[in-house]
């Protein structure tokens, strides 16, 4: 499926071969989920998440005249799509990243408007942070000092200002727009745990469930969620979450897993499915992508960086798993150095 073709976030993803039961009630609440950095070796896992009030309106056509999928338009407008789409590694994915991320981070209210790396990190709600505070990252002093830092400073308030009337006059409500960041040693004490990188994304991402929950669902919440891995039952582990809560199944493919949550005695519901390639699908998600992406780099911006200060001539690294056993054979010097511990280093799984 093109990640360019465009559905209805109130509607159900596949038409085919049967389409599910449409709710009783209409969600006034469209919200996404997705990951960025699952994968790699190095690094921290961030989870991006956005939610909208947007009375049926259709996201993409209704806020086209200020977001697209298209990277053609991003000088012009802001880039909303898959965030492997989005980001580059040059001067201009790095800009078109941040100016997506940065702009919609500083309208949502989840976060206040972060001025430097330090702000976007210290500013998260206390349900998302990390169990120790970043500042005990060795890596958190060489976050960039300013934001934005891949866009000039002018050019991004003006485009944040052009955001907020086209969101006003689209009748469209950014209610959220966040992420959480795990640390690599964070990460290695949930692998120890769940065994499984599914089972750390899973138990990372229930505070994001919640928080959506908590706040949103009594206005009826259609959430959906970037399906990773070969899981298509999700039943138990909702009812796991929500133990107040009812859970139906709508459908369980391998494509799209829905289920109905309904509040036993009280006024929260929402229709939560968990899609493959749903940053393609829905325009909370794919800003969600964008979200997870910046947090991560802007994270691996400052690793580099704190490296470069102990060895200048150690070559950058994603912290992809092949670049990164690179790296870490590059970097043994720097490392020794560092009298950084290996578990808050490098990922177990």
């Amino acid at each position: 499926m093109s990640p360019r073709r465009k559905r209805d976030e109130g509607t159900s993803l596949f038409a085919e071969p049967v389409e599910p039961a449409r709710p009783a009630r209409t969600p006034r609440v469209v919200a996404g989920i997705d990951e960025a950095g699952l994968g790699p070796m190095l690094g921290p896992l961030a989870l991006g998440f956005s939610a909208f009030r947007a009375d049926g309106h259709v996201l993409w056509p209704a806020l086209e005249a200020i977001a697209t999928q298209e990277l053609r338009e991003d000088a012009e407008k802001f880039v909303v799509a898959d965030s492997k789409i989005v980001f580059s590694r040059d001067a201009r994915g790095e800009r078109r990243l941040e100016r997506t991320a940065l702009g919609f981070l500083s309208l949502a209210g989840t976060l206040a408007a972060p001025t430097s790396g330090a702000e976007l990190f210290e500013n998260l709600p206390a349900d998302l942070r990390p169990e120790r505070v970043w500042s005990t990252e060795h890596w958190f002093a060489h976050l960039p000092t300013e934001l934005p830092w891949a866009s000039a400073r002018a050019e991004f308030v003006q485009s944040r200002l052009a955001l907020a009337r086209a969101l006003e006059q689209a009748d469209v409500e950014l209610l959220e727009a966040g992420f959480r960041a795990l640390p690599v040693g964070e990460l290695n004490r949930s692998f120890e745990l769940t065994q499984s990188k599914s089972g750390t994304q899973w138990e990372k991402t229930l505070p994001i469930l919640a928080r959506l929950w908590t706040r949103h669902a009594s206005e009826g919440l259609d959430l959906l969620v970037d399906r990773q891995g070969g899981r298509m039952r999700y039943k138990a582990p909702l009812e796991q979450a929500f133990p107040r809560a009812r859970v139906s199944v709508s459908s369980e493919s391998e494509l799209v897993s829905e289920y109905q949550v309904e509040e036993i005695g009280g006024p929260r519901w929402m229709r939560v499915r968990f899609a493959v390639q749903a940053e393609s699908l829905s325009f909370p998600v794919a800003l969600a992508s964008c979200l997870a992406k910046y947090a991560r780099e802007t994270c691996m911006r400052a690793f580099n960086a704190s490296f470069a200060a102990l060895a200048p001539e150690l070559v950058p690294t994603a912290g992809y798993v092949t670049d990164a056993r690179r790296w870490l054979k590059d970097a043994e010097p720097a490392l020794a150095k560092s009298g950084i511990e290996r578990s808050d280093l490098v990922r177990g799984r």
